[in-house]
């Protein structure tokens, strides 16, 4: 059966809402390469002006966003880029935002169903949200297993093990993703985000002189990846290494590796081993 041309248009069209930080210039340049007409809507005080969006959008600006889409025939949307956790007094409702942001605010339980809440009016008027990882795989870890040339030992495979139980279950309850762990937990991410979170191992080891113990970011329990994804980047190895970690442990085919290459070079040099699960 032939593939309707229009259809492969539409397929070849995608609408990036970017944050901040690095990942967004890696997705659209990634996408760009696979041939994607790609419209960026930069999220004020949040994507980087270099990255040269089409548009400017405040946080709750749907409706220009919504108009401005359709009347450039763009239907699927990927969302990428850091948002760290918004504060609603943060967005600034456009008129046809107001029924959106009312059934969002009544479903704010928790960051996982406010993006929900998000994806479903989405939907409802006509958008396809898709999942970074899942239009850009090589963004992620492919395979299961070790990612280094450093590789984790016994004590390090019970550390892992003990991350990835702590980091389910806060991300089971909504706290974050993040979680420290040498025999015991050293510090569970928040809203602070993970960077901030080794600010405080850092600080919490500053006389220790032999390495132990890792980073477990992993995906939540139930998460939707469309809008909410976990991703590390050279500056997590560094931090990693400067709070006297040995390593990380992410979620294979779903967290996000910004600078994949940089970020294995980078734990290379400073001796961290990176597993994907």
């Amino acid at each position: 059966m032939k593939r309707d041309k229009r259809q492969e248009t539409r397929d070849k069209k995608i609408a990036v809402i970017a944050g901040a930080l690095r990942a967004p210039f890696i997705v659209v340049d990634d996408l760009r390469r696979q041939g994607y007409e790609v419209f960026i809507v930069g999220i004020k005080n949040f994507c980087d002006p270099k990255l040269k969006p089409d548009m400017w959008a405040r946080m709750g600006q749907a409706g220009s966003v919504i108009k401005e889409l359709r009347r450039r025939g763009f239907r699927d949307l990927t969302m990428t880029g850091s948002l760290g956790h918004p504060n609603m007094a943060d967005i600034r409702p456009d008129f046809a935002s107001i029924v959106m942001l009312a059934r969002v605010i009544r479903n704010q339980k928790g960051y996982n169903s406010m993006l929900c809440a998000i994806i479903g009016e989405l939907g409802r008027l006509g958008f396809r949200i898709l999942a970074p990882q899942v239009l850009c795989p090589s963004m992620t870890f492919e395979k299961p297993g070790v990612q280094t040339r450093a590789r984790p030992g016994k004590s390090d495979l019970d550390d892992i093990a003990r991350g990835i139980e702590v980091s389910k279950v806060i991300g089971k309850m909504d706290i974050g993703h993040s979680v420290a762990v040498h025999k015991q937990v050293l510090a569970m991410e928040a809203a602070e985000g993970t960077a901030k979170m080794l600010d405080r191992v850092k600080e919490l080891r500053a006389g220790y002189k032999k390495k132990g113990g890792v980073l477990a970011k992993m995906v939540k329990p139930g998460q939707d990846l469309r809008l909410d994804t976990t991703a590390i980047g050279v500056d997590t190895v560094n931090a990693v290494a400067d709070a006297k970690l040995s390593g990380i442990v992410v979620d294979a085919k779903h967290c996000m590796i910004i600078d994949k290459d940089l970020a294995i070079q980078a734990a290379n040099k400073r001796g961290i081993f990176i597993v994907a699960k």
